[in-house]
């Protein structure tokens, strides 16, 4: 069977048959990879454990089957253009062979630095093609990556090297945003403090930054290729074995540690990357998406090398120099399929169409967008003046979570609707449930998200924490994996997602947990308790506003708030900093003690005089006193 859908028809046949017959569809699917070893069982599953595998007993390595197999026929041809922030610098492109060589070559300068199959490298890099090298590197030898965002704080850092045992980091001496270097290393060096499992630091040399080397611990990248050969043998993986963990904010606690696995993710993200944007032999395809995030991970590096495509990795931001910039790049390099986040097309909807107008963007075929649903008017602007309405616009929903994207039109195929995800993808099964648990069939319905069956990229466990995988998401509704987000399926049939359903919050698609922003605006110095909610942004889609009761003894708010967003700065990253800060006397709290966050939300969106039933509250007045502090602080 071929895994392309080229037909609305095919995809309702292929979709019936994936749901009739799941082992004998992704069977067929998984045939098209190198395997150094073909499956027992297809699939071994419940959600009750949970305990999900693909692919029982099948041996592979996934970095082969992104490069090793492309070379007899596809060598030569171009796998990553590099674009570098400063559009005065000169870029970089790497074939199918030259990107081979160079994870071989890194692999050994691993393996040189004692890394091996299971352990855990950190890698805290910007947006280069080395970037890409060491996760494939990681991949190639068996060890499990953990990428951290390269605009996370020193606190965020360490923890994430601390839940994972990280003995390895790969940093760079800094990074280029736009007009600012970021000092990468300097901030590897303080989270290490605090990092005893670290032995090791490889350093790439990307901005100049005046940097210290610790004897001992510290190498330099460009060193240690030199020193060691291109040939590197792939090692032989189990079909379960840890691919990677991707930390995530959750609505308590520390980040969760995501595990992905080998077989299933290739499997799964290939399958939607073919699909989904109607991939095509020769296609220049760019997702904007940083390799700190999933989309970065499945979108950026591994779907589109497993199906051989030429990526676009960008260092830079879509402002720098000007609101033109990634039109200047598409036309530049003749990009034809094009991913990226609603904040991003929203801050350059409101630069106004002089940064457009001067660019053809005829290349273009395929628009895409990730990390949240896109509103109407974005859609709307993005459909004319970006794809000049002959370009379908792919509307993904997933979560890092998932892997890979499991409601999506598929481009030119599926009918889309504005704001609207549209249909699941074969192999995966939505079930929208009400507040009761029960599942509500047919169409024109809205309840929470729930997927009723195992698709190959689903989540395996949290690092080191299975009951944390199995409390967050099995045992809500039993039986099924929990999203975490509210949905409508309307008269089509459509699927909408309307948003978070717990406390995460997504901030220029960023998911971020309010009790980590609580927690670090907690620990500033005359802060007493806070409580952070969402809400609506034009741009960013969601904004922070922070209710935080201060202590007696502090009266100078405007330093209080500088020490507040410093604080927040420095643990999470300035991401995170909330844009509305109001000082309260009080919290709305239950009874229990509970924060009542939806009528926090109702005053953050200015829309007070709709906040229900208030008599469940232990002091009702504070509400009043809240309402008339956030008309002031909005005004």
């Amino acid at each position: 069977m071929s895994a392309r859908i080229t037909s609305f028809e095919q995809y309702q046949a292929d979709y019936k048959r994936s749901v009739e017959n799941p082992e004998d569809f992704w069977a067929d699917i998984a045939e098209n990879f190198t395997w150094k070893r073909t499956w027992d069982k297809v699939l071994d599953w419940n959600f009750t454990e949970p305990n999900i595998k693909w692919f029982l007993g099948g041996k592979l390595n996934i970095s082969e089957n992104c490069l090793d197999r492309h070379l007899q026929d596809k060598g030569n041809q171009t796998a990553v253009i590099w674009e570098p922030n400063n559009p005065d610098e000169k870029g970089r492109t790497l074939t199918y062979n030259e990107l081979y060589e160079e994870v071989c070559k890194f692999s050994n300068v691993l393996k040189k630095q004692g890394v091996k199959k299971g352990d855990r490298v950190c890698i805290y890099m910007p947006m280069v093609p080395e970037a890409a090298v060491a996760m494939l590197a990681c991949a190639r030898i068996g060890a499990v990556h953990s990428v951290v965002f390269a605009g996370f704080s020193v606190q965020s850092i360490s923890d994430r090297i601390n839940d994972s045992s990280c003995e390895v980091v790969v940093t760079s001496d800094g990074l280029f945003r736009g007009t600012k270097t970021v000092e990468l290393k300097k901030i590897v060096d303080e989270a290490l403090v605090t990092c005893p499992c670290v032995r090791k630091v490889i350093v790439l040399q990307r901005t100049g930054t005046s940097i210290e080397m610790k004897q001992g611990r510290d190498v330099y990248w460009s060193d240690d290729m030199q020193a060691v050969s291109g040939d590197c043998a792939a090692e032989e993986m189990d079909s379960e074995d840890m691919l990677y963990i991707l930390y995530t904010s959750g609505s308590t606690g520390k980040p969760k540690g995501v595990v992905h696995t080998t077989a299933g993710y290739m499997v799964y993200t290939w399958y939607s990357f073919l699909n989904v944007f109607q991939y095509n032999e020769g296609d220049v395809y760019w997702c904007t998406a940083d390799i700190g995030w999933v989309t970065g991970h499945s979108y950026t590096v591994y779907a589109p090398l497993l199906a051989g495509a030429t990526i676009l990795m960008f260092e830079g931001i879509p402002v720098h120099p000007d609101a033109g910039r990634f039109w200047q790049v598409i036309d530049k390099h003749k990009v034809n399929i094009f991913y990226t986040a609603p904040t991003a097309i929203r801050s350059l909807m409101a630069a106004g169409l002089d940064y457009v107008k001067p660019y053809k963007l005829d290349s273009l075929r395929v628009l895409g967008t990730v990390g949240e649903p896109i509103n109407e008017e974005a859609w709307v602007w993005y459909n004319e003046y970006i794809g000049k309405k002959k370009c379908p616009i792919v509307d993904t929903w997933w979560q890092t979570e998932t892997g890979g994207i499991l409601i999506s039109p598929l481009a030119g195929i599926t009918e889309t609707k504005p704001s609207y995800a549209t249909l699941p993808l074969p192999g995966v099964q939505p079930a929208i449930m009400d507040s009761s648990g029960k599942e509500m069939p047919g169409n024109d319905v809205e309840g929470n998200l729930c997927i009723k069956f195992p698709w190959p990229s689903i989540i395996r466990t949290t690092y080191g924490d299975h009951e944390r995988c199995r409390q967050t998401y099995f045992d809500s509704y039993p039986g099924k994996y929990f999203t975490g987000d509210g949905c409508r399926r309307d008269a089509d049939g459509y699927y909408r997602i309307i948003g978070r359903v717990d406390d995460v919050l997504k901030v220029s698609g960023h998911r971020l947990g309010t009790a980590d922003i609580e927690d670090a605006i907690n620990h500033t110095e005359g802060v007493v308790e806070s409580a952070v909610v969402g809400y609506p942004h034009p741009i960013k889609g969601e904004a922070i506003y922070a209710f935080v009761i201060y202590s007696d003894t502090e009266h100078d708010f405007s330093k209080l708030k500088q020490d507040i967003i410093h604080n927040v700065n420095n643990l999470i990253g300035p991401i995170a900093k909330p844009d509305k800060i109001q000082f309260v006397k009080g919290l709305p709290k239950t009874r229990s003690g509970k924060i009542m966050r939806r009528i926090l939300r109702k005053i953050a969106e200015g829309d007070a005089g709709n906040l229900g039933d208030t008599t469940t509250l232990i002091d009702p007045t504070v509400v009043e006193d809240i309402r008339q502090g956030a008309e002031v602080n909005q005004e």
